[in-house]
């Protein structure tokens, strides 16, 4: 069993990252759990989402403390909500960064890519929305999931809208791209 664990603040899209990768695993016939957890419920503030995904089903429902992956959405978060804390060594750290200072580097024995994803965002979205595009990243970087089974969960999710959805579906494109 594989683990993410996604950091953003109410508002920004971690739900629906989770639900939409959850998605994606199914159509490709593998087990997934997604699940939220905040505190106050109000926009901006701190929150996770996570999701586990197996070949197996998968019946664990705690919180996610040890993720392989883990998606920053936010990057004024990775300080204050410790978001590298308890990654399983060899675990990949995808965080979306406005400029190269956002973060210096992750801890020893964890791979940090940095994705200028509000940018990406902004130019294919025309919103500073960067789930969508750390969704492209995370395919690139896992290899668990591939690019048309995440473009498949996000045109059912985004079917009643077309304009939003050929937009994210850009967004994704070019988050894959942005990975070397």
């Amino acid at each position: 069993m594989k683990e993410v664990k996604i950091f953003a603040r109410a508002g920004q899209g971690a739900i629906t990252t989770a639900a939409i990768l959850g998605e994606a695993f199914f159509f490709q016939e593998i087990y997934a759990y997604a699940f939220p957890s905040f505190g106050a419920a109000r926009m901006g503030a701190p929150m996770n989402a996570f999701l586990r995904f197996d070949t197996k089903p998968v019946r664990l429902r705690s919180q996610i403390y040890n993720p392989d992956y883990v998606m920053v959405i936010d990057s004024t978060l990775i300080k204050s909500e410790r978001c590298f804390l308890g990654m399983k060594k060899g675990g990949v750290a995808m965080v979306a960064i406005r400029n190269d200072s956002d973060i210096e580097e992750a801890p020893k024995g964890i791979k940090l890519v940095k994705i200028f994803a509000e940018k990406i965002a902004l130019e294919t979205i025309g919103k500073p929305f960067t789930n969508t595009v750390l969704l492209g990243a995370f395919a690139k970087i896992s290899g668990d999931v591939s690019l048309e089974s995440i473009n498949k969960a996000v045109r059912g999710r985004f079917a009643s809208k077309p304009e939003v959805l050929e937009k994210n579906i850009e967004a994704i494109k070019r988050g894959y791209e942005a990975v070397a």
